[in-house]
């Protein structure tokens, strides 16, 4: 049924259940995994002037690392599972971003973290998962971790 799973990831507090959760699916249905991260360029693009050229190229290259860091993470769990793995980084809006992906890749399963939050704070701010799920034309599981377990 799926040949092609997604998993965005962050490695951000809670999205351990996220990539048990892919990584299960990928199992079940002899699936590739793909594993991206995706650097927030408002991150480190948000200096106003030249001045901070330095800082925010330090600060690109520190949060590429992460998500190398955090691939490879993901990969391995994957290689344990015996499962295959595609794995990626790209640069831009983290939403915008996935749903290219999903369809560059011709992804049939999309697997998102996210944390169970209020309905205050989801207002205010949004949720990348929420924003995949409600954008692509593809199959997305949000796989929620409430915030206590997050911390």
């Amino acid at each position: 049924m799926y040949d092609r799973l997604l998993l965005p990831t962050d490695m951000s507090p809670g999205v351990d259940r996220a990539i048990a959760h892919a990584i299960d699916a990928a199992q079940r249905y002899d699936a590739e995994l793909h594993i991206l991260y995706v650097v927030d360029a408002e991150a480190y693009s948000s200096y106003p002037s030249d001045e901070y050229v330095h800082e925010f190229e330090g600060l690109e290259s520190a949060l590429e690392q992460a998500g190398e860091n955090a691939v490879a993470e993901v990969s391995d769990a994957a290689a344990t599972a015996d499962v295959e793995t595609v794995t990626e980084i790209r640069h831009g809006v983290p939403h915008e971003e996935i749903l290219t992906y999903i369809d560059e890749a011709d992804i049939d399963l999309t697997v998102v973290g996210s944390k169970n939050r209020s309905g205050e704070y989801r207002q205010l701010l949004g949720s990348v998962a929420e924003r995949v799920a409600t954008h692509a034309e593809r199959p997305v599981t949000i796989v929620k971790t409430p915030v206590e377990d997050a911390a």
